[in-house]
């Protein structure tokens, strides 16, 4: 087996995360009373929350953020009680909770998801703790329970829930294979294969899902002070501790290629991880802003979800070139570059970033251009069931591009293999050989 390390500092994952959730919740009150804050979380229980569905124009920036740190705060519960072997997968999972909780996903409709997946590690007889990440990420689907419920009544969308929970790890797995690493948003292409036999059900039984686009306006300057503070944030601190050595480790971690799993936690100081979340926090928050795009819900969560993965495999050499892409390729389709779908697109991408880092930029353009048109149309027959649409697309890019790509292409950079990232830093010790079974499944 190979060596694998945990560092030192994998303790204060959880509470470091708590500190986010509660900060988001202290954020949204702020933003709106009591009262204000309570209508607007009931808003948003009883939205369908099909994409795209921003919370910010659902209820208000107040209520939208208190939903995500709520939800937040629910995922380090869960993570702790269960107990997740802590790594750079649970530094995403949080990422994509409190992103996606500005749209799409909600302090109510991701229970039976969740609670499904727990049943299926009890008929396993397997710990929750195998599958936590998994259960929690697959609320992608959520706004499958919000649809039934709204249309049937709360047994039907429950019910559903349930079922989408506990079938989704087997499916997840194999997925993850045949997208050879090079989709990072591996979850999201099982969850648009489990979408394409929903809907169409859906639609069987004379129900009528359809996408939308509720989308918000006009709070650039305040949500870009507040990302732009908590990038720094997290930038700050890492560079603070040994900032030299910090800068050493990110070079390395700058050439890496991201293929998945590529769990920086367990691969390089703190410092460097930290600084990692902050520069691509900075890096997405400025693009949107400089493109002439909007920060709200759907944005956010965007953002969000890049700086998790930058614990997983996201760095600004691999994630550049797909946002590039994404730009280049809006100045050839019919589509506006800053049209709220390639918005998101720009964003959400990235998760095909490991085709830039292994092999060259040039190909993380290609992907990039690629996937802004193939994410236009992947969803439609989706209905905006799975909110993690571009995780689709990307997975259906990953792979036609993939064997293409080592069939043609030689690997264009060279890339630190893990044995050789273990000894450069000696703040790491051995992991056992059980967790770190989970961890790479999860």
């Amino acid at each position: 087996m190979a060596k694998t390390v945990v560092p030192r500092y994998h303790r204060a994952i959880l509470p470091g995360s708590a500190v986010f959730g509660l900060a988001l919740v202290l954020f949204g009150m702020t933003q709106a009373g009591p009262r204000e804050t309570l209508e607007g979380l009931a808003a948003i229980i009883r939205a369908e929350d099909v994409l795209i569905t921003d919370y910010i124009a659902v209820a208000g920036v107040g209520p939208a953020f208190v939903n995500a740190g709520l939800v937040t705060l629910v995922t380090v519960l869960i993570l702790k009680l269960v107990g997740d072997p802590l790594n750079g997968a649970t530094i995403v999972t949080v990422g994509l909770m409190a992103g996606f909780s500005l749209f799409g996903k909600n302090i109510a409709n991701i229970w039976p998801i969740i609670i499904g997946t727990g049943l299926y590690a009890l008929l396993r007889r397997e710990t929750f703790a195998r599958h936590v990440n998994v259960a929690l990420r697959a609320t992608a689907l959520a706004p499958v329970v919000s649809f039934l419920s709204a249309e049937v009544g709360p047994a039907a969308g429950i019910i559903t829930g349930l079922a989408i929970g506990f079938f989704i790890p087997p499916v997840a797995e194999h997925a993850h294979k045949v997208q050879n690493g090079m989709n990072l948003y591996s979850l999201g292409f099982a969850c648009g294969l489990m979408g394409m036999i929903l809907v169409p059900a859906f639609k069987a039984f004379g129900m009528e899902p359809a996408s939308a686009l509720v989308w918000s306006e006009g709070n650039n300057l305040l949500l870009g002070i507040a990302l732009a503070a908590l990038c720094l944030f997290f930038a700050v601190v890492g560079l603070a501790r040994k900032p030299v050595e910090t800068l050493r480790a990110y070079w390395s971690l700058l050439r890496t290629s991201g293929r998945a799993p590529s769990d920086y936690v367990r691969t390089f100081p703190a410092g460097a991880v930290l600084l990692n979340i902050g520069l691509n926090g900075l890096i997405a928050t400025g693009w949107i802003l400089l493109t002439g795009g909007d920060l709200n819900g759907a944005t956010i969560g965007g953002i969000f979800t890049i700086m998790g993965f930058s614990a997983y495999g996201k760095h600004p050499f691999n994630i550049l070139p797909v946002m590039a892409g994404v730009l280049l390729g809006s100045l050839t389709n019919h589509v506006e570059f800053n049209a709220p779908a390639l918005q998101l697109a720009a964003l959400f991408g990235t998760t095909l970033a490991p085709i830039a880092g292994t092999f060259g930029w040039p190909f993380g353009v290609l992907a990039g251009l690629i996937h802004s048109s193939v994410v236009l149309q992947a969803g439609l027959p989706l209905e905006g069931m799975n909110l993690y649409n571009n995780g689709f697309s990307g997975g259906l890019i990953a792979i036609v591009l993939y064997p293409i790509l080592t069939t043609l292409v030689k690997r264009r950079r060279p890339v630190l293999e893990e044995e050789d990232l273990f000894a450069m830093f000696e703040q790491v010790e051995p992991q056992d050989p059980e967790e770190l079974g989970r961890h790479r499944e999860s």
